[in-house]
């Protein structure tokens, strides 16, 4: 069967859904692959390059509409795209089913399996097939670049000769995949980074990442973010007035605000004021990634940059991705091929569409001449932090309680390691020749001071402590030579036995101390 990637129609799209790369991987699957010329030029991807990875170039959309028993694209497609569609072909693509009632039914019509890249779960097996993803990752990386392209400053902080340069403050509202990538990127160039979201259980990814997380004085419990498929839930209006003032205390010192807050399906909630944009300092750039939505700023003007009164830059852009073409077609064609992946479960070229997949059925959305959207629940509940309890704070007499109980405990252990070693001595003592006892009581109370100075050393300290443990073994081995001319076999044994095991402590001490110096050797 073959797969096939027309130009995509919608006007400013730079991305192509196959990639030389992922067409090798799909001919492993058993396909073959064509594409129309000129469809990935945009991202840097040529003819030339496509006929050298086994990929058949078309001349027209029609001519591959007409030869592919699997369409691929990242667009959904337009009505007159559809003439060309027959029936029993595979369609996958972003399609957002929710807001195109039309198109699915376009698609019933002509009896097409569409597949929306768009629906597929955010459960752990689905991660590599998950494009929202994908996509979102990019444009927060993007999101930082346009803000520095439109920020008249640094975003790292510098001391030179000419005078000292402060850090840009960045705030990125909305920790989702976009808002973590935009941490990552301000982060990188050395801006000081503030970011908040609704969900305090990101808090620790975001300081981890070398941001500040903005805290609430308010105690409301949030929705788990399994029950929204992955999302922050929507919040009560007492948090959102909570939210609100924290902006706006905020706002005068933000230079860049970075917003990422949105729900596939749902207009942008409004978090970044009228009122706000005017405290902010002239020069600094609020980017609404939300802009496709509605916006999460008042100001933003959906595909366009503006500037307000007081100077500041509003990046209304929707083609972040599309920005990045060349990497965003890379990512978006490697989930498609895992998307086949799990469409072929026999290698064999040939797709399976199982309904009882989840992944797969709640990424189809028409199927034998059916509408299957809205999918049903999933058996497995979407990724979700899990909720760490707090430690127990113990009062002191509870400490003190714990601390009498070890003490009690360990003390029990010794004591009942000195009665086992007093009764051996006693059974050696009454079977063994008295030559042999003095030396034998000499070893054990060796044995135990041993083991009760070393165990008590902190591991740490172990391979410094090896030059010492190195004269220990060497006193052992002149002690063991003065015994092995013994007339005791018995004696002579252990003698020869200790001499064997404390050279191998010698040697094996000075290889570990002669590998610790050369760390410190420059090479």
């Amino acid at each position: 069967m073959k797969i096939g990637a027309p130009t995509e129609l919608f006007e400013g799209e730079a991305r192509v859904a196959l990639t030389p790369a992922s067409a090798a991987l799909l001919q492993k699957l058993g396909y073959d692959c064509i594409i129309q010329s000129g469809a990935g030029a945009a991202a840097r991807f040529s003819d030339a390059d496509y006929k050298a990875a086994g990929v058949e170039v078309v001349k027209t959309g029609a001519a591959l509409w007409k030869a592919a028993d699997i369409v691929v694209k990242v667009r959904a497609p337009d009505i007159a795209e559809l003439k060309f569609a027959k029936k029993d072909q595979i369609l996958i693509s972003f399609i957002w089913p929710a807001q195109n009632a039309e198109l699915l039914e376009a698609l019933k019509a002509k009896g097409v399996t569409a597949m929306a890249m768009d629906m597929v779960p955010r459960i752990s097996r689905a991660q590599k097939m998950d494009a929202l993803s994908s996509m979102a990752n990019i444009a927060g990386y993007r999101s930082v670049i346009e803000a520095g392209n439109n920020f008249g400053r640094f975003f790292t902080g510098q001391i030179t000769a000419a005078g000292k340069v402060p850090p840009a403050k960045v705030l990125v509202v909305g920790a989702g995949v976009a808002g973590l990538a935009a941490i990552g990127a301000a982060t990188s160039l050395g801006a000081r980074v503030y970011a908040f979201d609704v969900r305090p259980e990101v808090a620790e990814q975001i300081e981890s990442m070398g941001a500040e997380f903005v805290y609430l004085d308010f105690n409301e419990a949030q929705q788990d973010g399994a029950a929204t498929g992955g999302y922050a839930a929507p919040s009560s209006p007492e948090f959102r007035e909570k939210q609100l003032a924290k902006f706006r205390e905020l706002a005068p010192e933000m230079d860049i605000v970075i917003t990422t807050a949105l729900i596939p399906g749902r207009d942008a909630p409004k978090l970044w004021l009228e009122d706000m944009v005017a405290l902010q300092k002239p020069g600094s750039v609020v980017v609404d990634l939300a802009a496709e939505r509605g916006g999460n700023c008042d100001l933003t003007v959906m595909d366009e940059k503006i500037e307000s009164a007081n100077g500041v830059t509003i990046v209304g852009y929707t083609d972040f991705p599309s920005r990045m073409a060349a990497q965003s077609s890379t990512l978006y064609a490697n989930n498609i091929r895992h998307m086949m992946d799990d469409l072929t479960p026999g290698k064999d070229g040939v797709p399976v569409v199982n309904m009882e997949d989840d992944v797969i059925r709640s990424a189809t959305v028409t199927h034998a001449e059916a509408v299957t959207f809205p999918p049903p629940p999933l058996k497995i509940a979407a990724i979700a932090a899990q909720k760490k309890d707090k430690p127990k704070v113990l009062s002191i007499e509870e400490k003190r309680a714990n601390e009498t109980a070890a003490f009690k405990a360990q003390t029990r252990s010794q004591v009942g390691i000195l009665a086992a070693g007093t009764l051996l001595m006693l059974l050696v003592g009454a079977y063994a020749p008295a030559s042999f006892m003095s030396h034998f009581i000499v070893f054990a109370l060796a044995c135990f001071v041993g083991f009760q100075v070393i165990w008590g050393v902190s591991h740490s300290l172990h391979t410094p402590l090896m030059a010492v443990t190195n004269a220990i073994s060497g006193i052992v081995i002149l002690g063991a030579l003065l015994q092995i001319g013994s007339s005791s076999w018995l004696v002579v044994i252990l003698a020869s036995i200790s001499v064997l095991i404390a050279s191998i402590n010698v040697v094996g001490g000075f290889l570990v101390t002669r590998r610790m110096l050369a760390m410190f050797q420059k090479s």
